[in-house]
This record gives structure tokens, C-alpha cells and sequence, in this order.
């Protein structure tokens, strides 16, 4: 007998869609059983459930073009939503659409057998701690609930105080993990991407084949999670055949994207390049995007997720009717009504199939395919220290874009370098890299290390693009839920500047020279400047900042002028106070612009100079952007 199994990844923002939860998914079609995936608000994901069931029970075609008003209902009560169906009040429709309302209020949910809920940074701890707590009113009385992940493995005691429940620890890379006896090994099964298309939520990356050809990494650092959660290094892990499967299940990706936390450790470093151009990433490689529409109409056809699919050719219907003239668009739209195709939750296979003779011409003539081009991209970075010639040349035969190399530690900056000189001379100009602060660096270290990359950038001809990452401690109880943690080395205030800069870079420090002194001064004594800088004066240099401004004036005149409307130079009058105090009381400021705290009360000073200076500090605009944290 087959199993109703329902994969959940919490609410949060991500950038790549949930690896784990899709090689599950393949894991359970294969076992022949029925799974679904959802990502949102539960409580809205229970209204959902509960309109399906109503729908298969009153199976009337003249209420289905109704779906959003019985849904809306079934989540609110409200008599309005419903009136407007015709012939819909005081039948037996309305008496069983008021039952299915009293089960939502009661929160008598549709079971299942299996849940599965996926975790990732811990930061998102109060999130993903609700999800799973929420999830547990799906679940059937004997049913099997999993949680699995990166903050579950990291944290299992504490996930297991929060919701009771003992979280899978690390990889899913044994026989028998979920059903004993099982021979297959989720690890190593191919993602179902269909999955995607059951949600709402558009990751980021989503094109993309997604995998690992190692596991682990040889080293152990201190402020990485890898070892816990991948302890073992496996020097290679075959994806060809992975590639095949989804290139005729669900169509040509465009890039291939490797999860590998240290390819360069490989003894197969050259066997994985040969496989990677064989999958078709050679340099300069090309492909051609397969029709979404047609891979929809095979996989309905097959019966392979058929909920996922439905969503996609009424997403495709949509699309196209936009392109439409008004007479098509309407025709469309009429036939689409009668066959219930106005709505993913109220199409069926047969009718998608019947109305593909009327829409396949339409389709046709608005859609077109062109060749593009493949990238491929070791996304957790290379190990600069195990960097050499041969390695980058075998970089150089595949169309790598970008290469991440880390830089963590200013102190090494010499290999570091030599990796990105040797990576140049084999002609790979796109690069890339997380810059880790708030470790053990200094904030000067974290400049150096941006220069080193603009400088480089002017060398060698080259690109690229940094991303400065602020660490957390993970596993510290007093931070592995919040972004509150603050290095020795640094102050509230200093993380704050980063951000303010980061806000207006996009996150990203490039490769244009100018834009970067800009953006964090100069040299070292200007960025210094800017650490201590109130905030309004960072956010809006151009106004307040006569010398600043005068500087964006010469480089840009049409767009800046020498001096603002108001004629202010705050900036550099706030400078002067701060470095007119004598050592001791400038001791004292600092200790309170530290804290990045200057409301009404939020500090005590009785020394009229130093409360002066910090008034500065107090200035604020109503039109200040939002920053947004660095992860």
C-alpha cells in the first residue's frame, strides 16, 4: 500500500533549492508512493489540503471555476466569498464547504505517513523550530516524522529540547536509512526536481544541475561545520549518469553547480574534469534549453507528479495568453473554463491533453528556443594551499564560471595570490570568493584582503568579485540562533559600517578600483575613518561629506555636483570633534560608539565635549534604506 509523504522546507529565503529533500523525493516515487512538497505557511498549505478534499467529494464542474473563493472560505468563514457562486447557497454544497471551514478552525488536517522536514543555517532556529512543531498536526497516528539537515546535525540536542523529536544525523548515505531493507542509497539517488514546481516560492538557482563528486574535507577548521556534517572524505562520486536521468525526466540545465567543500583534495581530480566535459562542460560548451511544455506533457502523460506538473502547463497557459491578442487570449480562456484549466487544483491529465490541440499552435508560434551557454561552478570554493599548475590547467579545459577561491585569513595572502596568478595565466579571468570577518581578523586585515582582490583585478586583467561573510558561532548557546555575535577584534559598530557599505554594494566588492575606494576609502586610514563614522553620514556620503562629494563630482560631473544643496560638511566636522578629544575621553567615546547604541538613554556622559561629538551619532534621516544582514 502506498504512503502519503509530505517533504517540508521551512519559510525561509535560501538560494538553492533543497538538495536532501529531493533526492527523498526520488527515494519515495521510486517506492511507489504519493509525495508532495510544500513550502510557506502551513496553516495556508492546510486550507489547501482540505479544498482538495472537498473538491474530490463534490465533484461538480460548475463550482470549480470558483477554487479561490472556496479556498478563501475554508481559511476565513466568509458568507461573501461563496454568495457569488450561482446556485451555491442552502444546497448541500454550502453544508459540506461549512464542515471542511470547521475543520480548518479545528485544525483536523489531512494526515500523513511520512513527514520529512529539512533544516539549515541555525539562525533561521526560531523558523524552522515552529515548521516542525506546526508539521506534526499533519502526521497520521502511526506515521514516521524525520527531520534532517544542517542545523538539525549541527544542534540534535537542541532541536531535540525544541520539538521532541531526534533528528537523522548527517547523510542519508547507508542502505536502509529510511525502510530497513531498502538497498538504495538516497545520497547517491538523482534530484526530482518536479518537486519545484509544487510551491510558489522561486529559488534564485534553480537552473541548475545540482551535486557532489567528493564528500568532506581533509582539513578542520575551526569555524567550519563540515566535519560534522560530512566526517568522511570520498575522493570521488560519479554524476553522468545522475545528468542523463535529469536531462530526460526534467530537461537540460544550464549550469552544473558542485556542492564539493574541497575538490583539490581529490586523488580524481583529473578523472572528475574528464567526466565534467563529457557531461557536456567543456570550455565554450553550448546547449540548447529543453521545452518546458513538452517535458510537462510527457511527465502528465507518464503520471510522474502530476500535481507538479499541472501547475506548470497552467503557468505555461498563462504566460501565453499575454502575448496573446485579446480575441485569442479570450478564446483561450473560454475553452480553458469549460475543460476547469483556469486552475492547477481543479485540471486533470485528460483535460490538459484535450485542450492541447487548441493551445499547442498558439505555443508554438510564442515560444522559442536558443542556444546558450553553460557555466559550471565549484560553489563552496577550491583550497588555495593545495593550488598548482597541473590542477589549473584542467580548470582551464572546462567552462568554470566563476572560480571561487578562499580567502579566509589575511595571513594567507601569499598563496592566495599565487593561486589566483596561476589560475590567470591559464586564461580563467572570472573569479570569485567569500571573504570571512568577524573570526579572528582585524578589521584592517578584512580591507587588506578587499584591496588584494582590486589590486589583482588591475594586474592581472582579471574579475573579482568578493563576498565578505560575517561568521556566527553555530554552536555557541548563547548565539547559534541569532546574528548577535560580535568577535574579539571587532565592535557592534564596526559590523554595522560593513554592512552600511554592503548595503550599497549589493553585498559584493567588484573589480572597478575607484568603486571600491568609494565604497571602503583609499587607503586604511580612510576606511578607519568610516569604522567609527556615524551611520546616516556612511548611508549618504554625498550629502553629508563635502570632500567625498567633491571627489564624486570630479568623476562623474553630470550626476554630482562640488557641493550640496544645503552646503553641509557634517562629516568632516564630526571628524574634527572626534580627533580633537584628548586620548582619555576619546577612550571613553569609543567605548560608547562601540555599542552602536545612541537612543535617548542608551548611555551616560557627563562630559559635554564627548556628548557633543556623540550627537553627531544621533542624526537620522526617514528615508534611510534597510540594511540587510551580510548572510
Amino acid at each position: 500500500m502506498s504512503r502519503k509523504v509530505l517533504l517540508i522546507e521551512p519559510d525561509y529565503k535560501n538560494k538553492y533549492p533543497p538538495m536532501g529533500l529531493m533526492k527523498i523525493a526520488t527515494y519515495f516515487r521510486r517506492c511507489g508512493d504519493d509525495v508532495r512538497f510544500f513550502k510557506g505557511d502551513l496553516r495556508h498549505f492546510a486550507a489547501q489540503l482540505l479544498c482538495e478534499e472537498y473538491l474530490q467529494e463534490n465533484n461538480e464542474h460548475r463550482i470549480k471555476r470558483y477554487y479561490p473563493n472556496l479556498l478563501n472560505y475554508i481559511k476565513h468563514g466568509h458568507l461573501n466569498d461563496i454568495d457569488v457562486i450561482p446556485d451555491f447557497m442552502g444546497t448541500s454544497l454550502q453544508v459540506n464547504i461549512q464542515y471542511y471551514h470547521m475543520r480548518y478552525v479545528h485544525k483536523e488536517y489531512p494526515k500523513f505517513d511520512f513527514i520529512g522536514v529539512t533544516t539549515l543555517f541555525t539562525f533561521y532556529w526560531k523558523k524552522t523550530v515552529d515548521t516542525i512543531n506546526q508539521a506534526k498536526q499533519f502526521l497520521a497516528e502511526n506515521g514516521r516524522f524525520m527531520v534532517g539537515g544542517i542545523a538539525s546535525t549541527i544542534l540534535p540536542e537542541q532541536l531535540f529540547k525544541d520539538t521532541g523529536v531526534h533528528p537523522h544525523l548527517g547523510l542519508l548515505d547507508k542502505p536502509g536509512d529510511i525502510d530497513e531493507g531498502n538497498p538504495d542509497i538516497i545520497d547517491e539517488l538523482p534530484l526530482d526536481y518536479s518537486i519545484l514546481h509544487e510551491v510558489d516560492y522561486r529559488y534564485p538557482v534553480s537552473d541548475a544541475y545540482f551535486g557532489y563528486m567528493t564528500r568532506g574535507c581533509p582539513r578542520n577548521c575551526t569555524f567550519c561545520a563540515v566535519k560534522t556534517l560530512e566526517p568522511n572524505y570520498k575522493d570521488y562520486i560519479g554524476i553522468k549518469d545522475q545528468l542523463q536521468y535529469i536531462n530526460k525526466r526534467f530537461g537540460v540545465k544550464r549550469d552544473l553547480l558542485l556542492m564539493d567543500n574541497n575538490v583539490f583534495a581529490s586523488k580524481c581530480f583529473a578523472q572528475i574534469i574528464g567526466e565534467i566535459k563529457k557531461c557536456g562542460f567543456e570550455k565554450g560548451s553550448k546547449y540548447v534549453p529543453s521545452d518546458e511544455y513538452v517535458i510537462a506533457l510527457q511527465n502528465l502523460k507518464e503520471g510522474y507528479n502530476i500535481r507538479a506538473y499541472l501547475r506548470v502547463v497552467v503557468d505555461i497557459y498563462n504566460k501565453i495568453a499575454e502575448k496573446l491578442t485579446n480575441e485569442e487570449a479570450g478564446g483561450l480562456y473560454l475553452k480553458r473554463e469549460e475543460l476547469a484549466l483556469l486552475y492547477a487544483e481543479t485540471a486533470t491529465v485528460d483535460s490538459v491533453i484535450q485542450f492541447d490541440a487548441l493551445f499547442r499552435p498558439f505555443y508554438d508560434a510564442h515560444h522559442n528556443l536558443l542556444p546558450r551557454v553553460h557555466h559550471i561552478d565549484f560553489n563552496q570554493g577550491l583550497d588555495a594551499r593545495l593550488a598548482t599548475d597541473a590542477k589549473m590547467a584542467k580548470l582551464s579545459e572546462i567552462c568554470i564560471k566563476p572560480l571561487r577561491i578562499a580567502f579566509d585569513h589575511y595571513e594567507q595572502r601569499d598563496t592566495y595570490c599565487r593561486a589566483i596568478r596561476l589560475a590567470a595565466a591559464h586564461g580563467i579571468t572570472d573569479m570569485s570568493n567569500y571573504l570571512l570577518y568577524n573570526f579572528e581578523d582585524t578589521p584592517e586585515e578584512l580591507y587588506y584582503r578587499m584591496k588584494i582582490n582590486v589590486d589583482l583585478c588591475q594586474e592581472l586583467g582579471v574579475k573579482i568579485y568578493s563576498f565578505p561573510m560575517k561568521y556566527h558561532p553555530i554552536r555557541d548557546p548563547e548565539f547559534f540562533d541569532n546574528r548577535d555575535y560580535i568577535g574579539k577584534r571587532w565592535n557592534r559598530k564596526f559590523i554595522r559600517t560593513i554592512q552600511c557599505i554592503l548595503n550599497s554594494t549589493k553585498g559584493k566588492v567588484g573589480a572597478n578600483k575607484a568603486f571600491f575606494e568609494q565604497a571602503f576609502g583609499r587607503d586604511v586610514d580612510e576606511f578607519h575613518r568610516l569604522l567609527w563614522m556615524p551611520e546616516e553620514f556612511i548611508l549618504f556620503r554625498s550629502k553629508y561629506d563635502a570632500e567625498f562629494r567633491a571627489r564624486l563630482a570630479i568623476m562623474n560631473p553630470d550626476k554630482y555636483t562640488a557641493k550640496s544643496k544645503d552646503g553641509s560638511d557634517l562629516a568632516n566636522e564630526w571628524w574634527d570633534a572626534f580627533n580633537r578629544l584628548d586620548p582619555q575621553k576619546l577612550e571613553i567615546a569609543k567605548a560608547i560608539i562601540s555599542t552602536n547604541q545612541f537612543d535617548e538613554g542608551s548611555y551616560e556622559c557627563d562630559d559635554d565635549e564627548i556628548s557633543s561629538l556623540l550627537e553627531y551619532y544621533r542624526i537620522s534621516s526617514n528615508n534611510a534604506p534597510k540594511i540587510i544582514d551580510d548572510d
